[in-house]
């Protein structure tokens, strides 16, 4: 409550993980990209300027989610002098990720060349042509819903964006460029609590989920 939907993201990856990583004796992300319209970024300037040079910078929005992953990808590559080996993409929107299932996502991508934080569907999902008749059932068994992070080695990630230019490919999420090239993505298990934030309700589902986490840490403290 109080606090801007991104600022939990920005908390999350420039301060509580590398603390965490500190403690656990790994190494955190030295990069943090914020892909944003350029009508915003004067807002979040003194945000960047808290932290060392290159920590945290800004990128502007492609037409495209893969547009504006691709600027991110490459102001990334850029910042890091091309040192860095793979990429965390996350939708800010998503305010409820945990520490620990960045960590398992990271660990995840690092094994198989590219991880995807997902759970597996539990609604029924029907399949129509027209939006007004069933076509048929979709076995659930089969179904997962996907979040971010989603992790990519950089060097698949470049390579998948040259073929989705080249043939002019339409991707909807980050690890469909890998899917693209036909390279495995595994999928790692993560929380119903990663919830997207896209209407009023989830506001209030996720601040429900926040407040049960804030009593279980003060309870966890006495």
């Amino acid at each position: 409550r109080g606090k801007p939907v991104l600022h939990h993201s920005l908390e999350l990856f420039l301060d509580r993980l590398p603390e965490y990583c500190q403690q656990m004796g790994v190494s955190a992300p030295d990069h943090v990209v914020l892909v944003m319209d350029p009508s915003y970024q004067p807002e979040y300037q003194p945000y960047i300027d808290r932290y060392p040079k290159g920590r945290l910078t800004f990128a502007n929005p492609g037409k495209e989610r893969q547009g504006s992953v691709e600027n991110g990808l490459n102001k990334l590559v850029e910042v890091s002098g091309g040192k860095c080996k793979y990429s965390a993409i996350h939708d800010s929107a998503r305010p409820l990720v945990t520490i620990e299932e960045v960590c398992n996502v990271v660990r995840d991508a690092k094994q198989h060349g590219a991880a995807v934080l997902g759970v597996p569907c539990k609604a029924t999902i029907k399949e129509s042509e027209d939006g007004a008749f069933v076509l048929r059932t979709i076995p659930r068994a089969r179904l997962w819903e996907v979040h971010t992070p989603q992790v990519v080695e950089i060097e698949t990630l470049l390579r998948g964006f040259k073929k989705v230019a080249d043939e002019d490919l339409e991707v909807t999420d980050d690890v469909s460029i890998v899917e693209a090239l036909g390279e495995p993505v595994k999928l790692t298990l993560g929380e119903y609590t990663n919830l997207k934030i896209t209407t009023p309700e989830d506001m209030d589902v996720a601040e429900a989920i926040l407040e049960d986490r804030q009593a279980k840490a003060l309870a966890a403290a006495q």
